[in-house]
């Protein structure tokens, strides 16, 4: 039988929502990051962890990534959160590159879901990465910009949730195909 554990590690609060939804979907035990360790983990034929992408970095992934060598024989998962369009996979290896290894690469399955940014609420540190960025992207030439920074010139200083709970689909479809 394949015993499933979502862990997640959520600032914002969009990543908490993706893990439940996923430990919904596979009647799956849910853990925030703080919760669990790798000798919890090892009761465990699938470990699924979502945390939230930070200017390449994803929250709290060395969870993962510390333990491999004890996690690296179970299923393992790993989604991201964040306001790029995960359809643009090529934005993602950088990413991938910097907090993963060859070898973990190779036995880690990853997925990308998109955010919500409320930008009242941002800490004082995503607050100045977001202005400054919008200020790089603002001085652009219009012919220049592509789709993502269009949109985030348009809904910079908005509420805007892109959390869509039919984008975990293939990640359900592969972890009940294990």
């Amino acid at each position: 039988m394949n015993k499933i554990v979502v862990i997640y590690k959520s600032k914002y609060g969009s990543a908490k929502k993706y893990a439940e939804w996923i430990a919904t979907e596979l009647d799956a035990d849910i853990f925030e990051a703080s919760k669990i360790d790798v000798v919890d983990m090892q009761n465990y034929s699938t470990i699924i962890y979502g945390g939230g992408l930070y200017a390449s970095g994803i929250r709290g992934v060395s969870l993962i990534t510390k333990a491999f060598d004890k996690l690296k024989d179970k299923n393992l998962v790993v989604f991201t959160v964040g306001l790029a369009d995960p359809s643009n996979t090529e934005q993602f290896i950088p990413v991938i590159d910097k907090n993963f290894t060859k070898e973990m690469q190779d036995r880690i399955k990853l997925f990308h879901f998109r955010g919500a940014i409320d930008y009242k609420n941002l800490g004082f540190i995503h607050k100045s990465m977001m202005a400054l960025l919008k200020n790089k992207v603002s001085k652009m030439p219009e012919n220049k910009m592509d789709d993502e920074a269009k949109m985030m010139l348009e809904t910079y200083g908005k509420v805007v949730d892109f959390t869509d709970q039919s984008s975990i689909k293939p990640l359900i479809e592969f972890c009940n195909g294990l």
